[in-house]
C-alpha cells in the first residue's frame, strides 16, 4: 500500500498592496479595497514521489469596494514540484470587468504526475487488489506499490467564457479546451534512485496489462492532443460566488472535440446541479451538487474518460470520480465510464471569525457525504485465459458489479476576506473495493 505522510505548513501571507479599507460597522468586517494577496506555502511527503516544495497565490483586485466580498478580477498562481520529478505549473485569471457583459476565466496549465491513478474500467466490475500495493505483505501477495499508477503528463489550456441571457440569472455558457496528454509506464528506476531498501519492483502493471491485452489500443497507449468545444446554458441566482448561502445554480450543454481539431472526434452531454440553503443566517448553510455526463457521439479515448466537465476549475484538475474533488476517501479515478452520475452533500458552518494583520478571517467546518457511479460503461470484450496467460480473470474483472460508490467524511476551511479559501477534507470510503481514507490539503469550497 502507497503510504502517504502529510506535513503541512499552511500559512497566510497577508499583504495588502495598494490597499484601503473602512469599518463596516454592521458586519464588523473591514471592507476590503485594492490589490489584496493570499499565499499558502505547503509541504508534504511521499514514500515513492518524494517531498513536494511550492506556493500557492491568490491576488484579489477589489476595485473601489463598493462590490466587496465580491472581487473585480482575480490571479492565481501555483508552482509546486516533488523532489523525484512530478510538479503543478498554473497560472488561472478570473474576471467579470475585462470584457463588458462577459464573464472570463482563463486557465494554463502544465501537470506532471510520475504515479498517476488507473483502476481499469466501469468502476466494481473492474477488481481493486489492495494487497497487490502493500510491499508489507509476503511475496506471494506483494506485487508494486505501482501497480495501479502510470506516468502522466498535461499540458492544459482552458477558457470559459459566461454572458446575460435572459433576466438576472440566466446566461450562455461557452468555452474551448485544449489539453495534451501523456502516458506511459511508472519510472520505476527514476523512483528507486537514492533509496537503499523498499525498491520498487519492475514488473507490469494494471496500464500495461491493459495494453496488452488490447483493452487500451496502441493508437491511444501513449495519450494524445485533444481540443474541446463547449456550449450551453447556466442559471446563476447564488448570493455569493466563493461560497453561496442561497441561491441555485444550474449548468448544462455540449461538450465536443471535432475530429480536425483532435486526434479524436466526441461529444457529451452534461449537466449540473448546485443548490444552496441558510439554516441559520450568516453562519450555517446546506449546499448539494448533482452532475451528470455521458457521451452522445463518436468514441473518447481512455485516457480523457476521467475528465469532469465543469464551467470552472475549483482546483489544479477536473478528474476523477474518485479523489479530492468528488468523491472524497475513494480512491482517485476509481470510477471510469462513458456515462457518469455523482453527487455531494455538506453542512457548511462558519464558526468562528477573527481580524487578523487588517484581514478579515474564518475557520469553517464542513461535514459531507459524497456519492458517484458509472451509468454507462465502456464497452470491451474481457480477455481470454490464453490471452491473460498465468493472470485470473476474477483477479481483474468483475462484470455487472457496479453500483453507487459511496464516502463521508469532515473538513476544515481557513477563510481569507471571504475568498481566499484553504481546505482541508478527510473523507472515508464506505466499500474496500475503494480504498479507504483520504486526506487531501487545497484551495476553495468543492462548489
Amino acid at each position: 500500500m502507497k503510504k502517504t505522510i502529510t506535513l503541512l505548513l499552511a500559512l497566510i501571507a497577508c499583504l495588502p498592496l495598494f490597499s484601503q479599507s473602512e469599518k463596516n460597522d454592521n458586519k464588523e468586517e473591514n471592507i476590503k479595497s485594492g490589490w489584496n494577496i493570499g499565499g499558502v506555502p505547503a509541504i508534504t511527503f511521499s514514500t515513492d514521489l518524494g517531498f513536494q516544495y511550492g506556493v500557492v497565490l491568490n491576488l484579489f483586485d477589489y476595485g473601489d469596494g463598493s462590490n466587496y466580498p465580491s472581487y473585480d478580477q482575480m490571479f492565481y498562481f501555483e508552482v509546486s514540484r516533488f523532489t523525484k520529478g512530478s510538479g503543478i505549473y498554473r497560472i488561472m485569471f478570473d474576471s467579470e470587468s475585462l470584457i463588458p457583459g462577459i464573464s472570463l476565466t482563463s486557465d494554463l496549465a502544465y501537470l506532471t504526475d510520475q504515479a498517476y491513478d488507473f483502476y481499469g474500467f466501469n468502476g466494481y466490475d473492474a477488481v481493486y487488489n489492495r494487497d497487490w500495493t502493500d510491499s508489507e505483505m509476503d511475496g506471494s501477495a506483494y506485487k508494486t506499490r505501482m501497480f495501479y499508477n502510470t506516468d502522466r503528463t498535461l499540458f492544459r489550456f482552458k477558457n470559459d467564457f459566461k454572458g446575460h441571457l435572459a433576466g438576472d440569472h440566466f446566461q450562455w455558457n461557452a468555452g474551448f479546451e485544449i489539453k495534451n496528454f501523456t502516458f506511459g509506464p511508472v519510472d520505476v528506476e527514476r523512483l528507486n534512485k537514492g533509496k537503499d531498501d523498499n525498491l520498487l519492483p519492475d514488473v507490469d502493471g494494471l496500464y500495461s496489462k491493459y495494453i496488452d491485452w488490447g483493452l487500451i489500443g496502441p493508437e491511444e497507449a501513449d495519450g494524445g492532443f485533444i481540443t474541446t468545444l463547449k456550449a450551453g446554458i447556466t442559471y446563476d441566482s447564488r448570493d455569493f460566488k466563493a461560497n453561496a448561502m442561497k441561491g441555485i445554480w444550474v449548468e448544462t450543454g455540449i461538450e465536443g472535440s471535432p475530429s480536425f481539431l483532435s486526434d479524436e472526434g466526441f461529444a457529451k452531454f452534461f449537466a449540473i446541479y448546485r443548490q444552496y440553503f441558510t439554516i441559520i443566517p450568516e453562519d450555517l448553510s446546506f449546499a448539494y451538487r448533482l452532475g451528470y455526463q455521458t457521451t452522445i457521439a463518436g468514441d473518447v479515448p481512455w485516457y480523457h474518460q476521467n475528465q469532469i466537465i465543469t464551467s470552472v476549475l475549483a482546483g489544479s484538475t477536473s478528474e476523477g470520480l474518485g479523489g479530492s474533488k468528488n468523491l472524497r476517501g475513494v480512491l482517485r479515478n476509481r470510477i471510469i465510464g462513458d456515462g457518469l452520475f455523482y453527487a455531494n452533500a455538506e453542512f457548511r458552518w462558519k464558526a468562528i471569525r477573527f481580524n487578523l494583520i487588517n484581514q478579515n478571517f474564518y475557520l469553517g467546518l464542513v461535514g459531507f457525504g459524497d456519492f458517484g457511479m458509472v451509468t454507462d460503461k465502456i464497452d470491451f470484450e474481457i480477455p481470454d485465459q490464453a490471452i491473460m496467460g498465468s493472470d485470473q480473470q476474477e483477479d481483474y474483472f468483475n462484470p455487472g458489479a457496479e453500483k453507487m460508490h459511496i464516502s463521508t467524511g469532515l473538513g476544515l476551511r481557513v477563510v481569507m476576506n471571504q475568498n481566499f479559501i484553504i481546505s482541508a477534507d478527510f473523507g472515508k470510503a464506505l466499500n474496500e473495493q475503494d480504498g479507504n481514507i483520504g486526506f487531501y490539503i487545497g484551495l476553495n469550497y468543492l462548489f
